[in-house]
């Protein structure tokens, strides 16, 4: 029974902000939530990652409530804890002590193994110029890909 791949991707992400560095991190879960996880029931829309006594969380991911689950139910907005060695997660807290610097999920996708991996990026906001001028690259793009095509 070969199953489609999981690939959550934050669209907004990559059009608000400059996306400098990123890291692949695990995430804890419990049963009913990686159950949610597995029939593509997430979302990463307005999710962001802190830094709380020397841990990284990501906040206000939305991962449905389980149809089949009980009393045992997650709730879908919770904090949940990522999981990156010492130096990676030193380097990512001296990286967004700078101003203007943050960390944001870019991706959540279950790996060959069937653990949940969420791409995570240091990245700085973009000004209203800077995003008039990915809409204006977005735009030359299709054009020249059309004209390729005729």
């Amino acid at each position: 029974m070969q199953q489609t791949p999981i690939n959550i991707k934050n669209k907004r992400a990559t059009f608000d902000y400059e996306l400098l560095e990123t890291y692949t991190a695990g995430i804890v879960l419990t049963g009913t939530e990686i159950k949610s996880l597995r029939l593509g029931k997430a979302s990463l829309v307005d999710t962001y990652c802190l830094f709380e006594r020397g841990e990284l969380w990501v906040r206000n991911m939305h991962i449905a409530e389980y149809f089949y689950g009980t009393y045992n139910n997650h709730n879908a907005r919770r904090d949940r804890k990522l999981l990156l060695n010492k130096k990676e997660l030193s380097k990512i807290l001296r990286q967004t002590r700078e101003t203007g610097f943050t960390i944001i999920p870019v991706r959540l996708f279950i790996n060959e193994k069937g653990l949940a991996k969420l791409v995570i990026a240091v990245a700085k906001g973009k000004k209203e110029y800077d995003k008039r001028q990915s809409l204006k690259e977005k735009e030359d793009k299709r054009d020249m890909e059309r004209m390729f095509r005729k």
